[in-house]
């Protein structure tokens, strides 16, 4: 197989991918077609996954501590995540899944 044969097949595995993407759309899996769309590598889903453990983890630490106001946490959240996804589309597409909630349902106020 040649270099023009394998960019093709890579342009027609990219195309398929976009199908399933829109196939998604209609779905509860909104995180997962926000994945697709946005050419997520499994390390930049991992990452994302480790940082909203970690928002979480804080968000729960500061409830503990009596705040009420993560609007700092969140546009920590934003300067932290990946460039190739929207923070509100972030946040909308995980509530969808139930990924994350409540620290999702807490970011929704500032998206």
């Amino acid at each position: 197989m040649d270099v023009r044969e394998i960019a093709e097949r890579l342009r027609t595995v990219e195309y398929h991918l976009r199908l399933m993407a829109d196939a998604l759309g209609g779905t509860e899996h909104q995180f997962t077609k926000l994945v697709v769309q946005n050419n997520l590598s499994e390390k930049e889903t991992e990452s994302f996954f480790s940082l909203c453990e970690e928002m979480n983890k804080r968000m729960e630490e500061q409830k503990a501590e009596g705040f009420l106001n993560f609007h700092p946490l969140f546009n920590e959240f934003s300067s932290l995540l990946t460039s190739k996804l929207n923070p509100r589309d972030a946040v909308y597409a995980c509530i969808n899944e139930k990924v994350y909630l409540s620290l999702m349902l807490e970011f929704k106020k500032f998206v």
